[in-house]
């Protein structure tokens, strides 16, 4: 049965002669999967094989460096700038072209952005020597990811003279005629994203005073020429078009929506066939690397893509955070003509059968934490937090192994991922949960960031969907387990979380992350009660305001907006939970401070995330003190020992003290004492928030069933 849910973004679309079957693309994305010699093989072509079984009307295959090596902007990137590449790039073709999709390949040039390329040797390619990055995009790196750039100096630029102009347009028209004998469907051209072209584009790199720098129409000949080379190459019937940047954010002097209007026009004059519109950053700005092409902002670059859509005949390519009902919105009111999803079919590859078959709910939601664009920065293949596949998909195994009986302990998602995998195998599955709901820590994560929600509730539906016996409120006993008569235990119990030893961690304004997790879902305890008397004081709020007896459901849906924290609140701990906590409460109206003796803030959010969140704390007021000593709790404040050796006292109506956690194979070690056959994930192991909960998962399931 074909859905007719998503009218316009389901229906077969069209660029020059070439028919795809929807208006679906994976957009280009750099993923790190051809070999280290630039070619193509198994990893890249299985990557975009599943894209191409899941449906997507056309592939873009991601930075194909036309100068290669000179232009290489990462580790394991496509080459496309010798014939001797060929036999990679037709059998990825076939392969994809043999499950109902097209594909197009991006031509590309670092220019300034390809430092990958100076670990041969090579300079940097340019319009002019460009000014210096404004920011502070270093600061956010921790110092085991700064040892990936230790021995690196800094690249020589080489100012492109009337030769190199030539040899770079020569270079795209021979990468074109690759392609297309090859069998790509189409090229891509990009001139995005501060690369060579886009260098030229904007005023912000370009200060030429030739013919190829000043006014736009100057600035922009470059990719004229480059358009006209690759038209006389593949034939005015071969789809050709080109990537364009909106504007460059947070870049003063850069590309304006206006600049890119004009370009707009005339890359359609120049005979492109399409626009996808993008937009870059000022790259020394850490927050800006998730505010341009790779937005947090839901529909960020939406208006820009209907803007340059009235302005051309020519279909439009649109991006960027954008949900599947919008989507389909978009396209409707010709405000774009087609979708080009990155994260999300990544996180799911399969994502457009599902909505033809009309199951948009079973789509694994992307949660937009970076995994996938930080792995990058950091010099390793693309990864997904929630689809451990990704970039192994090369390595898949059929699944042989006879169907078994299998018990898993812990209801959080690697617990869950795990019950959902086995039983779609045809295992029998028993998830076993001790509290009264499924979810571990992940509900915490919930409330502290929205994105997450989305993923629990998609565990939640996919085992309660499989043939899962669930078992809430129950403990994981040898007795029951032998009644069970279980082939393998998976323990998926999650970490232990102590108090640390800190001087005043007694004191009744003292809560624990665990604390804080009770409090966050309603829940209470003996010990929470004590310390904040919360229950009786909601129950008392609650029923006056309602004439009511509250009852304790009506108690967390309240603890959801009011909470039983003063004012003012220090948080311990600077790593992911402490972080996301100060977020959560800023939200709600509190002033913080975080203190913590680690030497910086964000360990465990990717890159991109953490350069996101801690702008935006700074931002809103949060004050934090990474490298801190001698910290101790006080009555009404939290003392310490600064940086820079000043002693410091924070004033705290409450503290809250968010790190301690530590893997804890206790059940595991019980049980296997008890004769029984068992394997531990997620963060019983050692803390490892949610990828490592997923890949865990993935990797028992592998070792189980293969």
């Amino acid at each position: 049965m074909i859905s007719n849910s998503y009218p316009h973004l389901l229906s077969p679309g069209r660029i020059n002669k070439m028919e795809v079957k929807n208006r679906i693309m994976v957009t280009a994305m750099g993923v790190s999967l051809s070999e280290e010699d630039g070619t193509v093989g198994e990893k890249l072509i299985a990557y975009h094989e599943e894209q191409a079984k899941g449906g997507s009307g056309l592939i873009i295959s991601g930075v194909a460096g036309v100068a290669w090596p000179v232009g290489a902007v990462a580790l394991q990137q496509t080459a496309i700038s010798d014939d001797k590449f060929l036999p990679g790039l037709t059998e990825l073709c076939r392969r994809v072209h043999a499950h109902g999709a097209k594909i197009a390949v991006q031509l590309h040039h670092g220019g300034l952005v390809a430092g990958y390329s100076t670990r041969w040797g090579h300079p940097l390619w340019a319009p002019c020597i460009p000014p210096a990055p404004s920011g502070n995009f270093m600061e956010y790196f921790l110092p085991e990811e700064m040892a990936a750039f230790s021995g690196m100096t800094m690249p020589e630029i080489k100012i492109l003279e009337k030769e190199d102009i030539a040899t770079v347009v020569r270079q795209f028209a021979e990468g074109a005629e690759r392609a297309q004998k090859a069998g790509f469907d189409a090229v891509e051209i990009h001139s995005g994203h501060g690369y060579l072209l886009s260098s030229f584009i904007s005023p912000k790199t370009n200060s030429r005073t030739d013919e190829y720098g000043g006014p736009i129409e100057n600035r922009l000949r470059l990719l004229m020429e480059v358009i006209a080379a690759v038209r006389a190459k593949v034939g005015p019937d071969y789809p050709v078009w080109v990537k364009l940047d909106s504007r460059e954010v947070g870049k003063k002097g850069g590309i304006t929506l206006e600049d890119a209007k004009v370009a707009a026009k005339m890359v359609e004059a120049a005979g492109a066939d399409a626009i996808t519109v993008s937009a870059y950053h000022e790259t020394g700005q850490g927050k800006l690397h998730s505010e341009s092409n790779i937005p947090h902002i839901e529909d960020f670059n939406l208006p820009a893509a209907a803007e340059i859509r009235r302005e051309v005949s020519i279909p439009v390519i649109a991006s960027g955070r954008v949900e599947i009902a919008t989507a389909d919105k978009v396209i409707g009111k010709g405000e774009a003509d087609f979708m080009a999803m990155g994260r999300k079919l990544l996180a799911d590859p399969h994502l457009p059968n599902k909505l033809l078959r009309g199951e948009a709910e079973k789509v694994r939601p992307c949660i937009y934490c970076y995994t996938c664009v930080s792995a990058i920065y950091g010099g390793q293949q693309s990864r997904c937090a929630v689809n451990s596949e990704l970039s192994f998909e090369f390595e898949r195994k059929p699944a042989t192994a006879a169907p078994k009986k299998i018990v898993v302990i812990g209801g959080g998602p690697g617990g869950m991922e795990s019950a959902r995998r086995l039983s779609a195998l045809g295992h029998k599955v028993t998830l076993i949960e001790r509290s009264d709901r499924l979810g571990g820590t992940l509900r915490f994560a919930s409330l502290a960031y929205e994105p997450n929600e989305r993923l629990l509730n998609w565990l939640r539906r996919e085992v309660e969907e499989a043939s899962v016996d669930v078992r809430l409120s129950t403990e994981a006993t040898p007795e029951l387990l032998r009644s069970l008569a279980p082939d393998e235990v998976i323990v998926a119990t999650g970490a232990v979380r102590g108090m640390p030893d800190i001087p005043g961690n007694d004191r009744d304004n003292v809560f624990s992350g665990d604390d804080m997790r009770k409090m966050m879902l309603g829940e209470s305890s003996d010990e929470l009660k004590r310390k904040t008397g919360f229950l009786t004081r909601m129950a008392t709020r609650i029923g006056a305001a309602t004439g009511a007896t509250a009852n304790l459901d009506l108690v967390r849906k309240a603890t959801h907006t009011w909470m039983p924290l003063g004012d003012r609140i220090v948080i311990i701990g600077g790593e992911l939970v402490g972080v996301e906590l100060a977020e959560f409460l800023i939200e709600r109206g509190r002033k913080v401070t975080i203190v913590d003796d680690a030497p910086a803030f964000g360990k465990g959010l990717t890159l991109v995330r953490r350069m996101r969140i801690l702008t935006e704390l700074k931002e809103h007021g949060v004050e934090m003190f990474p490298a801190a000593t001698d910290i101790a709790i006080e009555a009404d404040a939290v003392s310490f020992t600064a940086r820079d050796g000043t002693t410091l006292k924070a004033a705290a109506d409450h503290v809250i003290v968010a790190k301690g956690a530590d893997g804890d194979l206790t059940l595991a070690n019980h049980l296997r004492e008890a004769g029984f056959s068992v394997r531990t994930i997620g963060d019983a192991n050692g803390v490892g928030y949610i990828e490592g909960a997923m890949r865990g998962a993935y990797g028992v399931v592998t070792e189980i069933t293969a």
